[in-house]
């Protein structure tokens, strides 16, 4: 059993994702919205101060099976949320809607979103932060160290790969065309991480694009996210005309990975980018057989 915390004697302010001073009191009963918030919150051993989490959080698998859920994170239901009588709510920045947040500032309720951004050092503060919303500095302190160095070890690979490779993130299909991604987002970000290069220039965040845009892009792998039933995969891809001309289906280059595994940012990403750097770049296999990311199994219980 993870630890526990002494009460906290006094509250803190904490400056949020929103620019707003929280003022934080107790946190025995939290509400988390995020898969990587989640994930953070039981890999520091706080799951028993828990009481709801949002759809995203499917990591671990049990936090879904055994927390309410309060609903996707950008369809939070304000019932749902106050139905649990959370003294603290931890949110990823992009959660919403806006009239939700707006019941939920009404009720006095502390809320204290989350940054959002895909970089190295976002990961690091945004693991920081969550610990010290909680009153768990230490226990942040010990999982961002292991994050930090699962950064370095990724870093280290990544200066391995001698010709960056070029892939598409490839979102969905929609209306026939392709939703891929652009700069400033997670796929982008996590893209890079790995060693590659986004094949897609010119926009930012996620929108649909033209067949001929994916056959000028001239992607060497597409890379998707495993979606269960409306899961894409490689046949489906390579038979369409946007991708058929291109040299990722020439040659079966796909990848397809756990979307929170893959774009969270959380604490698994650096062991996602290995895994990623990995498929693109098979020969560098041998230099990462003596990695284990501390992420994964670090003890920050105490």
């Amino acid at each position: 059993m993870p630890a526990a915390l002494p009460a906290r004697a006094d509250g803190i302010v904490i400056r949020d994702a929103r620019g707003q001073d929280v003022a934080v009191g107790k946190t025995e009963r939290v509400v988390s919205v995020g898969g990587a918030v989640t994930e953070i919150l039981y890999a520091l051993g706080l799951e028993g101060r828990v009481v709801g989490v949002d759809a995203t959080s499917i990591y671990p698998e049990r936090a879904l099976a055994e927390k309410p859920n309060v609903g996707y994170m950008r369809a939070l239901s304000a019932e749902g949320v106050l139905g649990l009588n959370p003294q603290l709510i931890i949110a990823i920045e992009t959660s919403g809607p806006k009239e939700t947040l707006d019941v939920l500032n009404a009720a006095k309720i502390p809320y204290v979103a989350v940054p959002e951004t895909y970089t190295e050092q976002g990961i690091i503060e945004k693991i920081r932060m969550v610990a010290h919303a909680m009153d768990a500095d230490a226990r942040g302190t010990c999982l961002a160290n292991a994050v930090a160095g699962d950064l370095a070890a990724l870093k280290t690979l990544r200066a391995a790969v001698a010709k960056p490779v070029r892939v598409v993130f490839l979102l969905s299909f929609l209306n026939g065309r392709a939703m891929v991604a652009g700069r400033k987002s997670a796929a982008n970000a996590i893209i890079e991480l790995a060693g590659a290069v986004n094949a897609i220039e010119g926009f930012e965040g996620y929108k649909p694009v033209s067949d001929e845009a994916i056959v000028a892009a001239r992607p060497d792998v597409v890379l998707v996210m495993e979606r269960g039933r409306e899961e894409l995969d490689a046949n489906t891809v390579f038979a369409h005309p946007s991708f058929a001309l291109t040299p990722a289906a020439a040659k079966k280059a796909f990848v397809s990975m756990d979307g929170l595994y893959l774009l969270g940012f959380g604490p698994r990403t650096a062991a996602a980018a290995r895994d990623l750097a990995l498929s693109l770049y098979p020969d560098l296999a041998g230099k990462a057989t003596s990695w284990k990311p501390a992420a994964l199994s670090v003890d920050c219980h105490r």
